[in-house]
């Protein structure tokens, strides 16, 4: 009698499963992302509701939604040459332009958990939602497509496209704990300036009241706070400059990975180029090129305090690339084959 042979169980789609295999399907959802958000693009420039499409945040209307769905639709093409030339390397180079593209769209959605803070002020315009839901979808698709040609790289040069063909986690070095303390030392001028303004020390203001608290806009609590020197963005800047060290040293190993990887990259992709634009508007300024239009605040202040957001930027994502290196697991995919050149070593 012939036996029957085992039928081995397919193992269920979970969505740890599905998160795992994103090598296989995130080319297929940058593709499909693209499509939509081109398509939701035209429609605004055929219908007349704007839907949150935008170009930097504030060329709204027909012009910037035909711009979108122009440049998505292009991306989307791209996106189906990925798919269809796997071992082309210059395409995942040109995805990463897309990425940027994204992040422009959806640059305000990275800092929108600052409306956490409107308990602590009052007067400020209303959340536009319909604005706030299309940049968070084009930060995801900065996502999408970041994965898109992370895994079309590495299969174009030969790597295992989940790990990029490490076997084994990589190792910090000195390099990585020089990035979280740049990262603190950026935010030291921003930190001590808004500290001293609570303190009733006004380096940089030439203004009557208090600067950083606006009694037209901050609201009771704020000014109780600030009066009893404590200044609310200044003990954000502290738990930025918590979040650094957390990346870069032995003790953040010990906190939740992925809330630490979520922090530092959205963080960098907010305060790097917001941080840049401000240096550069406070450096012209102070040059005499432009009129900042702040006649209480010296030049200084925007280009020196405000600007070292753009230093903290590149600082925190240099720690936080370095800190997901240095926790990744070993790939089970890899894990195998280096086990087996160890052991013929």
């Amino acid at each position: 009698m012939t036996p029957i042979p085992a039928v081995t169980p397919t193992p269920a789609l979970t969505p740890k499963r599905l998160l795992a295999a994103w090598p296989s399907w995130a080319g297929r959802a940058a593709l499909v992302w693209s499509l939509l958000y081109a398509a939701g693009a035209a429609l605004a420039a055929l219908t007349g509701p704007a839907f949150g499409y935008a170009l930097l945040a504030k060329g709204t209307g027909t012009g910037a939604e035909t711009g979108a769905a122009l440049l998505y639709g292009a991306a989307a093409v791209l996106a189906y040459a990925l798919l269809r030339r796997p071992g082309v390397p210059w395409l995942s180079t040109a995805a990463w332009a897309v990425v940027a593209l994204c992040l422009t769209s959806g640059f305000p959605a990275l800092l929108s958990p600052t409306h956490l803070l409107f308990f602590l002020s009052r007067n400020q315009e209303p959340v536009d939602w319909a604005v706030l839901v299309n940049q968070s979808l084009a930060v995801l698709g900065a996502v999408l497509w970041g994965r898109a040609a992370l895994a079309h790289r590495r299969r174009a040069l030969g790597t295992c496209p989940h790990c990029g063909g490490r076997g084994h986690a990589a190792a910090g070095g000195r390099h990585t704990t020089r990035a979280g303390l740049v990262a603190v030392a950026a935010l030291v001028p921003y930190t001590a300036l808004k500290i001293a303004w609570a303190l009733g020390v006004t380096p940089g203001y030439t203004g009557v009241g208090r600067p950083g608290a606006d009694p037209e806009y901050t609201s009771d609590l704020g000014l109780w706070l600030y009066d009893h020197g404590v200044d609310v963005t200044a003990v954000l800047a502290l738990v930025g400059m918590a979040l650094a060290l957390a990346l870069t040293r032995p003790w953040g190993r010990r906190l939740p990975r992925l809330p630490l990887l979520a922090l530092g990259w959205a963080g960098a992709g907010a305060l790097a180029p917001f941080g840049a634009f401000l240096a550069a508007f406070g450096l012209l300024a102070w040059t005499g090129v432009i009129d900042t239009g702040i006649a209480d605040h010296a030049p200084w202040v925007v280009a020196v305090a405000y600007g070292g957001f753009c230093g903290y930027g590149l600082a925190l994502g240099r720690a936080t690339r370095a800190y997901q290196r240095a926790t990744r697991t070993a790939c089970g995919r890899c894990q195998p084959l280096t086990s087996a050149s160890r052991g013929g070593a």
